[in-house]
C-alpha cells in the first residue's frame, strides 16, 4: 500500500529523493545538465509530496506557484525499484488535487526528451504539450505540458 505524504521541502525524505533524481539526470542529460539544474532548486518549495512503500521513501513530487492561477510541477521522481506500479501517477494526481484546493486552475511542466517515462506518464494523466515556457523556450531538449485542473 502506497502512503502519500504532504510536506515542504525542507523534510528529510524529500532532499532523499530529490538526490537520487538529481543523479539519474545529471546521466540524461550529460552536458545540458548544469542548465537545468539552475531551475530546480527546492530550498523554498512548500508544496512537497512523497510516497512511502513500506514505510519507505520511494518517490516525489512537488509543485510551486506559477503565475496568479496555476502551479509547476516539479521534482518529480520514482526510484527504479518502485516504478511500473503507478506510484508516479498518484504523486502527480495528489500534486494536481493540492493545485486545486489551493484554488488553482491549471498545472504546467518541462520534461526532457531524454525521459521517455515521464512523457508517457504526463501524456497519460491527461497533459497536453504547450510552447515551451519562461526559461525552456528555445531549447531544443525541452517539452512543456500543462492540464486543466
Amino acid at each position: 500500500m502506497i502512503r502519500l505524504l504532504r510536506s515542504d521541502s525542507s523534510h528529510p525524505d524529500f532532499r532523499a529523493m530529490v538526490q537520487l533524481l538529481d543523479q539519474d539526470l545529471a546521466i540524461r542529460d550529460g552536458a545540458d545538465h548544469g542548465f537545468y539544474a539552475q531551475f530546480n532548486k527546492i530550498d523554498a518549495i512548500q508544496h512537497c509530496v512523497i510516497a512511502y512503500d513500506a514505510e519507505q521513501p520511494v518517490g516525489c513530487g512537488a509543485i510551486k506557484a506559477f503565475g496568479t492561477d496555476a502551479m509547476e510541477v516539479k521534482r518529480m521522481y520514482v526510484s527504479p525499484a518502485s516504478r511500473g506500479k503507478s506510484i508516479a501517477l498518484q504523486i502527480l494526481t495528489e500534486l494536481e488535487t493540492w493545485a486545486k484546493e489551493l484554488g488553482m486552475s491549471k498545472t504546467v511542466l518541462e520534461t526532457g526528451q531524454k525521459q521517455p517515462e515521464a512523457i508517457a506518464l504526463y501524456f497519460k494523466a491527461g497533459y497536453l504539450r504547450t510552447t515551451n515556457y519562461g526559461q525552456y523556450i528555445g531549447i531544443e531538449n525541452s517539452l512543456c505540458f500543462e492540464k486543466i485542473l
